[in-house]
């Protein structure tokens, strides 16, 4: 991922007004480590059930608003992080659900999946099992990983500008 201003971050959110991205409050962006990500995301210090994504699309930077959904007990449950497919424990995967982007968001709409709490898939994907000679490479592996998860994170913010059916 490029490098991304805090201007061009406020400017990308697709599904709150200027004025409320003005407010969102930022990652360090100093440390970000920007080659070693897909996408940017982070979850609101101040609002425990807030996060917010921003990715670069063929149409340009595209953030969203997240909102985590009441996290119910799985203790000893996996669940899969519908993002980087990653099975975790339960408490490490949460139903994240973004409003729609403009008068349909307004009204109410809203698409949700399963994310990592921590919306880390980006470190995720990097984490490569052992080599072995029946495994595929690790380039290739990773490579894999990385595409896929940005489709799948392209298809969701996709889903967010999409008018309500």
């Amino acid at each position: 991922m490029r490098e991304l201003t805090a201007e061009e971050i406020r400017a990308s959110f697709v599904n709150v007004a200027a004025e409320e991205a003005e407010r969102i409050p930022l990652p360090g962006l100093h440390e970000v480590v920007w080659a070693d990500r897909e996408f940017l995301g982070w979850r609101d210090p101040s609002l425990a059930g807030r996060g917010y994504l921003v990715h670069d699309s063929e149409a340009g930077l595209v953030g969203v608003v997240l909102r985590r959904a009441e996290r119910r007990e799985g203790r000893g449950v996996p669940a899969m992080c519908s993002m980087c497919r990653a099975t975790q424990p339960a408490t490490q995967v949460s139903l994240w659900s973004a409003a729609r982007a403009g008068q349909a968001g307004r009204d109410g709409a809203s698409v949700g999946t399963y994310i990592c709490d921590d919306l880390g898939c980006p470190h995720i994907i990097r984490m490569l099992p052992p080599t072995s000679p029946w495994a595929p490479s690790p380039g290739d592996l990773f490579e894999a990983r990385s595409i896929g998860l940005l489709e799948r994170v392209r298809a969701f913010t996709a889903s967010v500008m999409r008018s309500a059916r």
